[in-house]
């Protein structure tokens, strides 16, 4: 019997694994954390590569950065070498287009590669309306489509391999611009006397509507402080990836500026 793997089961990934295993497809997820940290989700997770790798034909990447897409790929868990009925992965995490590009020549060519990256917090995926830009070739996007509907809502078809990863990094450079510019601006509204949810109702039905300003009760991170280990970190190694993949004339002074900036943010 064919199965789906979910590697890095994280806080996108463990209900994205939950979500495809309840519209009734075999589902295995696999992350390097214990068992019991994945509560009555353990019982679908792999307790070992070997495990994991048995009968897997659908892999998805959910990892955080592309040290942890090598180890799962090739180096430390080598799923490339070990899951021998392999058929499609599904690159997931947001990473540098330049990397996701250069990853059709390390893998076999039988192997289909698909890119998608998804957008919409936590939140989404644990609701299940996840947005995924996508690309690849339409057969192979095609093959993956009853696994996204599962837990997402909104597809957009951007191109070859690599494309989808290129549009993803680009959205979130725009979004690491609201998200800095949001919290500079609720700071300076502490020090101007003007109330923090009065203010984001009104950017909310104004010029300065943004989805972080929009939702930022709703987000689990927007109130949080820069730290490498977590969301805001992981915004930085966003904009590093827009820069990594950024053509060769590009101006990299705002991308630039948003990592310092985002470095600089404190809880709220």
């Amino acid at each position: 019997m064919s199965k789906l793997g979910v590697a890095g089961c994280g806080r996108m990934g463990l209900p994205m694994a939950r979500a495809i295993s309840e519209a009734g497809f075999n589902t295995q997820g696999f992350d390097t954390r214990p068992l019991a940290e994945f509560g009555d989700f353990q019982v679908s997770m792999a307790g070992s590569v070997t495990e994991f790798t048995t009968e897997l034909t659908t892999l998805f990447t959910v990892v955080r950065d592309q040290r942890q897409t090598d180890d799962v790929l090739f180096n430390d868990q080598g799923l490339i070498a070990k899951a021998d009925k392999l058929t499609h992965i599904v690159i997931s995490s947001t990473l540098s287009p330049k990397y996701v590009r250069e990853l059709r020549g390390r893998i076999p060519q039988q192997i289909k590669l698909i890119d998608a990256p998804m957008s919409g917090a936590a939140i989404a995926a644990e609701e299940k309306r996840l947005s995924f830009m996508l690309g690849g070739h339409a057969e192979d996007i095609a093959h993956i489509q009853p696994y996204l509907n599962a837990i997402g809502k909104h597809f957009h078809v951007m191109g070859a391999f690599g494309a989808g990863m290129a549009a993803k990094v680009l959205n979130n450079l725009l979004a690491a611009s609201s998200t800095v510019a949001t919290r500079l601006v609720l700071d300076w509204a502490d020090e101007l006397g003007v109330e923090e949810a009065r203010l984001l109702d009104l950017m909310h039905t104004s010029s300065g509507q943004t989805w972080f300003g929009s939702n930022f009760n709703d987000i689990e991170f927007a109130r949080d402080g820069f730290d490498p280990e977590n969301t805001i970190g992981i915004l930085k190694k966003d904009v590093e990836a827009a820069m990594d993949g950024a053509p060769d004339n590009a101006d990299l002074k705002l991308p630039s500026t948003l990592i310092a900036m985002i470095e600089k943010l404190r809880p709220r």
